[in-house]
């Protein structure tokens, strides 16, 4: 069975939407703006583009990714391996040209049996729809999250608020930066 890792900037109180400036949140673009950039707290990052056989990703994010990841040196990587986006509004003719072979997903039991392939970990990127409804259905295995020292408030989170069991996780790695970044990875107890 395939891995199926979770990467997110989260702030402190799980806030992850528009860490680099996407336009419609009022704190848009926190990461960078409230913490000093430290390149070896995103180590973790280029790890993530080695390992990663494949990327999952919510229609949101995927429009916005495919938009302009292509473009971006920093992230060539990815340009190659093959993508998939978990839309139940999306057509194949919607699909972006020239991001590689990309496969619509509609349901949870679609990413469920993408789990149960052959291949190498699946990594879902942005996505916080997709992400609350991932580990609602108990499908996510690991966790890759860059915890940054700020409050937001209001925002898309990372975890839905779901009156659900209690979920344990293995914290199997862990880094802190001199920026007050941390880097967790967090393995899902099963």
């Amino acid at each position: 069975m395939r891995t199926l890792i979770t990467t997110a900037f989260v702030s402190l109180d799980g806030v992850m939407q528009a860490p680099g400036g996407e336009p419609g949140y009022r704190n848009s673009g926190w990461t960078f703006q409230h913490t000093a950039f430290l390149p070896e707290a995103f180590e973790i990052k280029e790890r993530e583009q080695r390992e990663a056989a494949a990327l999952l990703l919510g229609r949101v994010s995927y429009q916005a990714f495919s938009a302009v990841w292509p473009k971006m040196e920093e992230f060539a990587d990815y340009n190659a391996l093959p993508k998939y986006v978990v839309s139940t509004t999306l057509a194949d003719g919607d699909l972006a040209t020239g991001w590689g072979d990309t496969t619509l997903l509609r349901t949870l039991d679609d990413v469920a049996a993408l789990k149960r392939t052959d291949g190498g970990p699946i990594l879902v990127h942005g996505s916080a729809t997709l992400n609350q409804n991932l580990s609602d259905a108990g499908l996510i295995d690991r966790y890759h999250l860059l915890v940054f020292p700020l409050l937001l408030g209001a925002g898309q989170r990372l975890f839905s608020d779901t009156d659900k069991d209690t979920q344990k996780l293995e914290l199997v790695e862990h880094r802190a930066y001199g920026n007050g970044l941390q880097m967790n990875v967090l393995d899902v107890v099963r």
